[in-house]
């Protein structure tokens, strides 16, 4: 009888253990937002790019590892210098944020199935590591627009 309840005792003090450490993870978690998402209407039939900031509040870094539409192919684009290149992936800081900005990284869309149009919206879902997918709507803005915040 003692052994059994020494052994209770022993499981109880394991998942009391074990929830609190899953308390923490979950504290530590990358907390994810999106703000100022915008695509100037295109000029090309075929290709646009699209600017937005992804916020994390969380104690955690996500990686944000590709970028879906029903609209088109989407590629992640980092601009280093002058010049633009194709990444696979872009880290969101831990109490930081990731800005996609016209002359800066960006989301390239390609192979566009149909043209998007000033005030219509773009949907959007991006994927990351090790953090749910977040879905956006993007505005069509016009081809020069240059927000005033945001970016």
């Amino acid at each position: 009888m003692r052994s059994r309840t020494a052994l209770t005792a022993l499981l109880l003090t394991g998942s009391l253990a074990l929830a609190g450490c899953g308390a923490d993870a979950d504290d530590a978690a990358a907390a994810l937002s999106v703000s100022s998402a915008y695509m100037p209407q295109p000029v090309s039939d075929s290709m646009a790019a699209g600017f937005l900031t992804i916020a994390n509040t969380g104690g955690r870094a996500a990686q944000l590892t590709s970028v879906t539409s029903d609209i088109g192919e989407v590629t992640l684009h980092e601009t280093v210098g002058q010049r633009m290149q194709e990444v696979s992936k872009v880290p969101v800081p831990a109490n930081g944020q990731l800005v996609f900005k016209s002359g800066g990284s960006h989301l390239m869309f390609e192979k566009l199935k149909r043209k998007p149009r000033q005030g219509e919206t773009v949907s959007v879902k991006l994927h990351f590591a090790a953090a749910d997918p977040v879905t956006v709507d993007m505005p069509v803005k016009p081809a020069t627009y240059n927000p005033k915040t945001g970016h």
